[in-house]
């Protein structure tokens, strides 16, 4: 193998796994928004409609979840060994949180009498989750405790000011992307109600990115140091104010114009919030402590995965590029969902 191919695999693999985690954030994250927005409704016409319109796609926007995890096991164990112990408890629960929503959905559909139950629990779940994950990102930008090589913190040390923030914005920032998804896929009341709550869901979300950049700035001093000092500052300096614009496109466009315009902006909110993130956490794999270069694992490793992954990735790719296209269009009640749905009205 080439050296210079050899120097890059740390790079390659990191890109590999901050790809799964932000195609999953974007891809699951509507459905889990969708959720958090299911108890608001506020007739059961409409949670159907809004349960109709992730049905075909939410499962396989998981699969992502899982690519990413198994990636950090493979070819970056120290940071798997070190930060799931830090995290182990909102990790569980986040799980749990997922595989709720999974019975929830399945019992609904066949439920009469316990289908408000079940929307509950669905409901539920999507916080549950969306709080964890906003849980874990908080803590690994606040950094861990090392010592020999391994985790020395506490069982709580992960709720911390930031973790607790962070979680606050990612519910407002699926929610956010939820509402954008029933704009684009619903219309009539769903649709009405998905413009109504939208309002609430981007204040919340605008106020969350402020709040985590204070605190991070406050809280980390090599986070801030990153930010302000030059060169850095002028690379990094487009991700707020595209941030900033999108926010502000958002807010003007939810009454107004495509009707996919608001989703769109809150996929490119989220983005810009993941180019953050690896500005301030580059190029650790433990922040602080470990990074890419140190703690991937050794070089046979990496091609077997590698193999695995050129013959994997493309298939799920293809997969959940041709679901999203047969699936494309509006759900409409009681005709179906996407373009058969459309083709057969006049």
């Amino acid at each position: 193998m080439p050296i210079e191919i050899a120097a890059n695999l740390p790079v390659l693999f990191a890109a590999l796994v901050a790809f799964c985690v932000v195609v999953y954030v974007l891809a699951d994250g509507f459905d889990i928004g969708v959720g958090i927005l299911l108890l608001l409704a506020p007739r059961p016409a409409e949670r159907d409609m809004m349960l109709a319109s992730v049905e075909p796609t939410w499962d396989g926007n998981e699969t992502w979840l899982v690519m990413g995890g198994v990636l950090l096991l493979a070819t970056f164990p120290a940071g798997y060994y070190v930060l799931l112990p830090a995290f182990y408890l909102p990790i569980i629960f986040m799980l749990f949180a997922l595989v709720m929503r999974g019975v929830a959905f399945g019992f609904r559909q066949e439920s009469v009498d316990l289908q408000r139950v079940w929307d509950v629990v669905f409901a539920g779940g999507s916080l549950v989750a969306a709080l964890c994950q906003g849980i874990v990102l908080g803590g690994l930008i606040t950094g861990v405790t090392m010592r020999n090589g391994a985790f020395a913190g506490g069982t709580f040390d992960f709720l911390t000011p930031l973790g607790l923030a962070c979680g606050l914005g990612l519910v407002g920032g699926y929610a956010l992307l939820g509402a954008g998804w029933l704009i684009m896929k619903t219309g009539g009341q769903t649709q009405l109600f998905a413009r109504e709550v939208a309002h609430s869901a981007l204040i919340l979300t605008a106020a969350m990115l402020c709040t985590v950049s204070g605190l991070s700035a406050l809280l980390v001093p090599e986070v801030a140091a990153r930010w302000i000092s030059w060169p850095d500052s002028l690379w990094l300096a487009p991700a707020p104010i595209v941030t900033a614009v999108a926010l502000v496109t958002a807010w003007r466009r939810i009454w107004t114009g495509r009707d996919g315009l608001l989703f769109l902006m809150g996929l490119v909110v989220f983005a810009m919030g993941f180019v953050g993130l690896v500005a301030s956490l580059w190029p650790y794999v433990v922040p602080r402590h470990v990074t890419i270069w140190d703690g991937v694992a050794d070089r046979q490793s990496l091609v077997f995965i590698g193999v695995g992954v050129a013959c994997v990735l493309p298939v799920v790719l293809a997969y959940q590029a041709h679901a999203y296209r047969v699936f494309r269009g509006k759900v409409r009640p009681g005709q179906g969902y996407g373009a058969a749905a459309s083709a057969s009205e006049p």
